[in-house]
C-alpha cells in the first residue's frame, strides 16, 4: 500500500472546517473534485458509528462501503474500506476489492489561534490506476473545504 497526503491551511475553526467536510450541503461539493464531469454527485450516508456503515456513492448508486475505524469532532475521522456498491449490491470479496480493502481514509484538524490545519491521507495499492485521480480530487477538493470553510 501506498500512503497519499494531503495538507491545507484554512483560516477558520476546526468545527467550521469539520463542518464543511461532512455536511451534506456542502460534501458534495467538495467531493466533485474526484468527478467533475459530475458536479454535486458525491454523497456519504453514515451511522456516525464506530464500526458501523458507511457508504460514499455517486448519483448511479455507485461507490465505496467503509466503515469509521475513529471519530473525535471535530479533529479525526478514520475510516476502513471495506468494499464498493455496484448496481445495488456490496462487493467486500471479489479479488479486485481485495487488492484495497482494509485500507485507510484519515482526516485530522488541528486548531490554533482560529487557523485550522487539515491532514488528510488515503492508502492505495501500489502502482493503483486510481493514483492520479486522487491526487487531483483531494488538492482540488481541498481547495474548495478551503474556500467555503473561510466564507
Amino acid at each position: 500500500m501506498k500512503t497519499l497526503q494531503f495538507t491545507k491551511e484554512i483560516d477558520a475553526t476546526a468545527q467550521k472546517v469539520w463542518d464543511v467536510l461532512w455536511n451534506p450541503e456542502t460534501y458534495s461539493k467538495w467531493t466533485s473534485a474526484f468527478n467533475p464531469d459530475d458536479p454535486e454527485s458525491g454523497s456519504m450516508q453514515t451511522d456516525w458509528q464506530v464500526g458501523g456503515k458507511t457508504l460514499f456513492l455517486g448519483n448511479s448508486g455507485n461507490g465505496m462501503v467503509a466503515t469509521i475505524k475513529s471519530i473525535d469532532e471535530p479533529y479525526e475521522l478514520v475510516f476502513k474500506h471495506l468494499g464498493e456498491m455496484i448496481d445495488g449490491r456490496e462487493d467486500t470479496t471479489s479479488e479486485r476489492v481485495k487488492t484495497w480493502a482494509g485500507s485507510l481514509e484519515e482526516y485530522y484538524l488541528t486548531e490554533q489561534n482560529g487557523i485550522t490545519t487539515l491532514r488528510a491521507s488515503v492508502q492505495i495499492p501500489d502502482g493503483d490506476e486510481g493514483e492520479e485521480i486522487m491526487n487531483l480530487g483531494f488538492t482540488a477538493g481541498l481547495e474548495v473545504v478551503k474556500r467555503l470553510a473561510e466564507q
